[in-house]
């Protein structure tokens, strides 16, 4: 009976450190990139980065910059993934039922890479669901006259 219990509580502290993301930061030597974006929504400190479903790295920090008021982010990146083109974009998503939110990459096609210190300058925030409720509300308003 306590084996069970032990094996029970185990699979609990290993399913929340899953969820929690706690369990998935041992990638190795990382490099730092930075985006800005106007909202992203839900994002957090150790969301997922991810470049066609795999995990490329995961979200360091994040702050508002004082000046512009845009959200930057700051990415580490796993070392192995060292050859993203200059022209890479970034986007945030929302995956799965529970709404976690991560930022996907999609690499250009230029030929000189990103380096450790560099800003990525394509970016498209978070969609709010809110706010597209709205719209789609205030248009069917709108259209109704």
């Amino acid at each position: 009976m306590g084996l069970f219990v032990a094996l029970g509580l185990a699979a609990l502290v290993m399913l929340a450190m899953k969820v929690s993301n706690l369990s998935d930061y041992g990638g190795g030597e990382t490099y730092r990139l930075t985006a800005r974006f106007d909202n992203i929504g839900g994002l957090k400190v150790r969301s997922p980065v991810m470049v066609a479903g795999v995990r490329i790295g995961q979200v360091s920090d994040v702050r508002v910059d004082h000046d512009t008021y845009e959200a930057v982010v700051s990415l580490d990146i796993y070392r192995r993934y060292d050859n993203l083109p200059a022209d890479t974009s970034a986007s945030i998503f929302t995956a799965g039922l529970l709404g976690e939110q991560y930022l996907a990459l999609e690499p250009g096609g230029e030929e000189e890479v990103l380096r450790d210190g560099d800003e990525i300058k394509l970016t498209q925030s978070a969609m709010v669901l809110e706010q597209v409720i709205g719209q789609v509300l205030f248009s069917k308003a709108a259209g109704d006259e």
